[in-house]
């Protein structure tokens, strides 16, 4: 596998990392210190699209199947298979349980010292006020979904990445023979 696959699979693979574990953290009571940062989401949209998209075409250069690119998924070394399968799972595992626990409410905010955020229940749907406790676990339950979703997503990348960069690799190797 080239050097810019390994790059770009490295580069996909400790985004997602740090995303997952910003993620992971939104589960420990108090506030993330980087809550607050208006400039961490612009900075998740400016590296997630070329990364992702890059990912995506040089999977799609390939020219390879589904089940040829599980094959070469496969070809990857073991611990790169542990480390993506984990990140993967860990992700995916976070989103359900976040999902699974979110009451309806989301986009929590503060107006006038009171707290709101937007109930998207049938036939209730807009602004309630809510009580404290309530608006840290909205504003919590918003992060984590911020950070694992494009966190997984990063892991995606890495994987249509590496197992490019196998298919790559073993392409190389073989010469057709002349008639």
């Amino acid at each position: 596998m080239g050097w810019t696959f390994k790059l770009h699979g490295g580069i996909a693979t400790a985004l997602g990392t740090a995303l997952l574990v910003l993620a992971a953290l939104t589960w420990i009571p108090g506030s993330l210190p980087m809550s607050a940062s208006r400039w961490l989401v612009p900075v998740i949209v400016v590296l997630f699209f070329p990364i992702f998209i890059s990912a995506w075409v040089r999977m799609l250069l390939t020219r390879a199947d589904r089940h040829s690119m599980w094959l070469a998924f496969r070809c990857l070394s073991g611990r790169v298979q542990l480390v993506l399968a984990t990140l993967a799972v860990a992700g995916v595992a976070m989103i359900i349980i976040s999902l699974a626990v979110e009451r309806n409410l989301q986009s929590a905010e503060v107006k006038d010292g009171r707290y709101f955020a937007f109930d998207t229940t049938p036939y209730a749907r807009g602004p309630v006020e809510v009580t404290q406790d309530q608006y840290e676990a909205v504003l919590e339950s918003d992060q984590r979904s911020m950070f694992a979703i494009p966190g997984v997503l990063f892991v995606v990348a890495a994987t249509f990445v590496m197992a490019s960069g196998e298919i790559r690799r073993s392409d190389r190797g073989f010469v057709p023979s002349r008639p």
